[in-house]
């Protein structure tokens, strides 16, 4: 984890003094060091650091007037510094992650350096949480909700939750339903990539299943597990597809998350 880190200090000894320990960690990048408060929230807008220190008693725009220029929602992470215990208040007010009231100790020091990766790697987890249920969103809607097949002469749609399994035969497909079989001309894996992943399960190479439709499973030999579907159908699971017996395994038992 690389963390571009921005320090604020009107005190230039102060500063390097910051920088100093920060370089000695390699998760931390030093974008920058600024001795004002207009100069810190222009470098703030412009580099979009992960991290800042920021200097609360600076002459023209403290410390916390860049948090009032910049907006407390859009500031990144912040660690306070301030000569000045009664400070630490009006700090996480702002939102900070920690405050440091100078001088500080190296021991201090790392121990806030350690909350401020915490509060970024939380924020990480989060972020990669949202964009991955927003691509699971994206990647659903994009699943067929019915199947255009012909019947005769005539074209009839299927929707998907009427599908027991699905067979392949060569560059056709057959879509089994209860009572009544359609041919679809597409090949399996073409089909297979349309469905939602969560509904149909691939248990060989030949076959294809509606997880919802399943009665019972149960072992067979040499690794095989033989599936039960609600009409009654069995079909052979292969040995290699694990990773769909076990998610047969928990929608049986009733673990399955909701």
């Amino acid at each position: 984890m690389s963390i571009a880190t921005l320090v604020v200090d009107d005190e230039p000894i102060a500063r390097h003094a910051i920088v100093r320990l920060l370089r000695d960690d390699p998760d931390i990048v030093v974008v920058g060091e600024c001795g004002d408060g207009a100069t810190a929230a222009t470098a703030i807008r412009n580099r979009s650091p992960d991290l800042v220190f920021l200097d609360i008693q600076m002459p023209a725009m403290t410390g916390l007037d860049v948090v009032a220029e910049i907006g407390a929602e859009r500031m990144p992470a912040t660690v306070f510094v301030t000569a000045y215990e009664q400070y630490a208040v009006r700090a996480f007010e702002a939102n900070a992650v920690d405050y440091l009231v100078k001088p500080f100790s190296r021991e201090r020091f790392a121990a806030t350096l350690r909350r401020a990766k915490a509060r970024l790697s939380a924020a990480d987890r989060d972020t990669a949480r949202i964009l991955h249920a927003l691509e699971a969103l994206r990647r659903r809607e994009q699943y067929i909700e019915r199947i255009p097949v012909r019947a005769e002469d005539r074209v009839v749609f299927v929707d998907v939750g009427e599908i027991v399994w699905i067979k392949a035969n060569r560059n056709l497909v057959e879509l089994h339903l209860a009572g009544r079989v359609h041919e679809l001309r597409e090949t399996m894996t073409a089909l297979a990539a349309r469905l939602d992943p969560r509904q149909f399960a691939r248990i060989h190479r030949s076959a294809i299943i509606n997880v919802r439709r399943v009665k019972h499973i149960h072992p067979w030999f040499n690794g095989h597990h033989v599936v039960t579907m609600d009409t009654g159908q069995q079909l052979r699971m292969s040995r290699y597809q694990h990773e769909a017996f076990l998610r047969l395994a928990t929608l049986q038992t009733g673990d399955a998350p909701a």
